[in-house]
């Protein structure tokens, strides 16, 4: 059984598990969710599982489950774990196209060699539309991190302050469909300042090789949108718990074996803080300046394998 911050629950065969981590940061939280997930996952059948000629499978079957993560400070140092397959350099980027969109060129249905969105663009100008290339001009696009900002000016303990990235018809024939869904956000009056909580739904993560520069990257968005919020508020506003809710969290396949020992180490080696970096080392600071300055120079550089 799982103890203290963690646990599973699930009715019998036939049922995903649902699995339930807390931890104080983004690295224990991640390592605490891989743990669960190889404890108590259950072996299921992906669309992306390699086939013989024969049509039987290659790959064995993935390890998955429903998850909720909770990081009560999701800027608790060290911030970045060592052993998840991006680096510094990497999670610099990615976190420039989810929060500041520097990828949203990248951006042209038309073309097979593009995307047909960004997080950012979704979030920061989600358009109505017909298909991908037809968008109705008579709504225009929304800019929905304004939205949560306005509501929660309005009302900060609104329940309606959220963004969506869904669009269906298109999205349901997409074959790299949005795997973020939904991010919801309330702050909470502490005294003399407010707390900004964040909720993200996500359709689908593979928990070994996205979920880490996702929660990176959103918890940015986060710090973002409470800078944004504490200027039009005139107020105090910190960062608060971000909670992360997979519907699919899964490790393929095809990578279960390699990941194996890596897991056994974070069961039998608890400390976590061991195997992470703090992100003000001055090695990881310069790591993260260079490669914003590449970026100034080639908002191409270091192209991400897809917008998810």
């Amino acid at each position: 059984m799982m103890s203290g911050a963690e646990s599973a629950t699930w009715s019998g065969a036939g049922n995903i598990p649902l699995l339930v981590v807390r931890a104080p940061s983004l690295p224990q939280a991640w390592e605490k969710a891989m743990i669960a997930l190889w404890n108590h996952g259950v072996e299921v059948r992906t669309e992306a599982d390699r086939k013989h000629p024969d049509g039987t499978f290659v790959d064995p079957p993935s390890l998955d489950a429903t998850i909720i993560i909770e990081v009560s400070d999701p800027f608790a140092e060290p911030r970045i774990h060592k052993n998840i397959p991006a680096g510094p350099e990497e999670l610099e980027v990615y976190r420039q196209e989810v929060v500041e969109g520097i990828h949203d060129h990248w951006i042209d249905p038309t073309d097979p060699l593009k995307w047909t969105y960004t997080y950012h663009q979704r979030l920061c100008a989600y358009a109505a539309c017909t298909g991908f290339s037809e968008r109705d001009s008579r709504l225009p696009p929304v800019d929905q991190l304004q939205h949560i900002v306005d509501k929660l000016t309005e009302c900060f303990y609104s329940r309606r302050a959220q963004a969506i990235t869904w669009i269906p018809g298109p999205d349901s024939a997409n074959e790299h469909p949005p795997c973020l869904q939904r991010v919801w956000c309330r702050a909470l009056s502490t005294g003399n300042r407010f707390s900004l909580n964040m909720n993200t739904h996500w359709r689908s993560r593979d928990a070994f090789k996205a979920w880490f520069m996702n929660a990176f990257a959103l918890t940015d968005f986060q710090r973002k949108l409470a800078a944004m919020l504490s200027a039009s508020m005139h107020a105090d506003v910190t960062t608060g718990r971000y909670v992360d809710i997979s519907d699919s969290f899964h490790v393929y396949g095809q990578d279960r074996s390699r990941l194996e020992p890596e897991v056994e180490k974070m069961r039998l080696h608890p400390d976590t803080d061991t195997r992470a970096w703090r992100s003000d080392d001055e090695i990881v600071r310069q790591m993260f300046e260079d490669t914003r300055k590449r970026l100034k120079e080639n908002r191409d550089y270091m192209r991400s394998r897809s917008p998810g």
